[in-house]
C-alpha cells in the first residue's frame, strides 16, 4: 500500500509541531498543493476535482497545475452541481479510488448534506467495516472582502456532530499538508475546512510525505494562568492576545484542537486542570457550536479545577454581513480574547 511507509508526526503535544531544525519555509496555499502532487504522486488511486481546480493559479492557489502535470483524469473542474458530485466521489469511494473534492466555500457542503450525513459517514458502521468511503471534503471560509452571508458561513458547529465524518480545521502550513495527507490514507470520508486568513502565513514545512495525526491536538504556547482553546484563524488571534497579555503578567496557554471530530478531550483537561480558566476560541457562531461543546467538556471533567466561568469568544448569532465596517464588528479576533482572558482572571467568585 503507498500510505504504509509515510511518517506520522511522532508527538502531538510538542509545542513547536515542525522540528526547529527544518529550514525550508513554504506559504500556506503551497503547502497543500505540495500534499496533493505527493498524494497523486504516490497513489494513482487519487483524483482531485472541484470548481476552478484547473483555473489558472488553481483553488486559491491549492491546485495550480495539478491537472498540467498528472493529466485531465486525475485533476478537473466540475459544475456546480455539488449534491450530485458528492454522490460520483463517494461511488468513486466506494469502487476502490480516493477522490479530493475540492469547494469554493464551505456553503455549499449544506448541498451535500444528504450524501455525508445519510451516506458517506454511515457505510462503514452499516456494513460492519466491510465497506469504506475513503474520501475528501474541502473548503475555505471566507472573511474581510465581503463575502457576505451565503459565502463565508463556519459550518463546523454543523457538521462535526455526525459521527463516521471526521473534521479538521488546520492553523499551520505544516499541519495543512500533514493533515491533508492524512485524510487522502483514512479509510473513512474527511472534512477540511480552512481560513484564507491562515494563506498568508508561512511556516517551517518539511519535503517529503508525513502525515499529522487526525484527532490530536497541539500547545502551541505554555502558560499558567489561562488556557484559551481555539481552532484554526483563532489559534493565530489567539497567539497575538498571549502576546499581548503578556506584558500584563498574564499567561496564556493556547491550545490548538486541530480536529473537532474526532475531538482531543484529554489535551483540554489537562490544560483547563493547570491553568484553572478556559476562553474557548472560535470563527463560528457561538449558539451550539464549538464554544458551547468545548465548554460543556471543561463543566463535565474539569469542573473542580475551574476557578472562573469559562468565556466563549465568537461570532454573534447573526448572519454576515457584507460591508467591511459591519465585519469588523461581527468577526471576533484577538481583542476579545485579550478581554476575555482579564475576564477570567478577574473574576473573584
Amino acid at each position: 500500500m503507498p500510505w504504509t511507509n509515510i511518517k506520522t508526526e511522532s508527538n502531538a503535544h510538542d509545542t513547536l509541531v515542525a522540528s526547529p531544525e527544518c529550514e525550508r519555509w513554504l506559504e500556506y496555499p503551497a503547502a497543500i498543493r505540495e500534499a496533493l502532487e505527493i498524494a497523486l504522486d504516490i497513489d494513482p488511486r487519487v483524483f482531485v476535482m472541484g470548481q476552478d481546480v484547473d483555473a489558472k493559479g488553481g483553488m486559491f492557489g491549492t491546485t495550480a497545475g495539478l491537472h498540467e502535470k498528472f493529466g485531465a483524469d486525475r485533476s478537473f473542474d466540475t459544475p456546480l452541481a455539488e449534491s450530485g458530485l458528492t454522490g460520483i466521489a463517494m461511488g468513486a469511494a466506494l469502487g476502490g479510488m480516493r477522490p479530493v473534492y475540492m469547494h469554493n466555500r464551505p456553503d455549499f457542503f449544506y448541498l451535500c448534506a444528504d450524501q455525508l450525513v445519510n451516506h458517506a459517514s454511515k457505510w462503514h458502521y452499516m456494513f460492519g467495516g466491510a465497506m469504506s468511503v475513503p474520501m475528501v471534503m474541502w473548503a475555505c471560509i471566507g472573511k474581510g472582502w465581503g463575502s457576505g452571508a451565503q459565502h463565508s458561513q463556519a459550518l463546523q458547529g454543523t457538521f462535526m456532530q455526525y459521527p463516521g465524518l471526521k473534521f479538521v480545521m488546520p492553523s499551520t502550513a505544516y499541519d495543512a499538508k500533514g493533515l491533508m495527507l492524512a485524510a487522502i490514507a483514512d479509510e473513512n470520508p474527511v472534512m477540511i475546512m480552512e481560513h484564507r486568513h491562515n494563506f498568508k502565513f508561512k511556516d517551517r514545512v518539511p519535503e517529503g510525505a508525513y502525515t499529522v495525526p487526525i484527532g490530536k491536538g497541539v500547545v502551541r504556547r505554555e502558560g499558567d494562568d489561562v488556557t484559551v482553546v481555539a481552532i484554526s484563524n483563532m489559534v493565530i488571534e489567539a497567539q497575538h492576545a498571549a502576546d499581548h497579555l503578556a506584558a500584563e503578567n498574564i499567561s496564556v496557554e493556547v491550545v490548538d484542537l486541530r480536529s473537532l471530530r474526532p475531538l482531543d478531550k484529554d489535551i483540554v483537561i489537562q490544560s483547563v486542570s493547570k491553568t484553572g480558566r478556559l476562553v474557548v476560541a472560535d470563527t463560528g457562531w457561538t449558539t451550539g457550536g464549538v464554544t458551547a461543546e468545548i465548554a460543556a467538556l471543561a463543566a463535565e471533567s474539569a469542573y473542580e479545577d475551574l476557578r472562573a466561568p469559562v468565556r466563549r469568544v465568537a461570532c454573534p448569532d447573526l448572519p454576515t454581513p457584507s460591508g467591511y465596517t459591519l465585519e469588523q464588528g461581527f468577526y471576533a479576533d484577538r481583542e476579545d480574547i485579550v478581554r476575555a482572558a482579564r475576564e477570567t482572571v478577574d473574576w473573584k467568585g
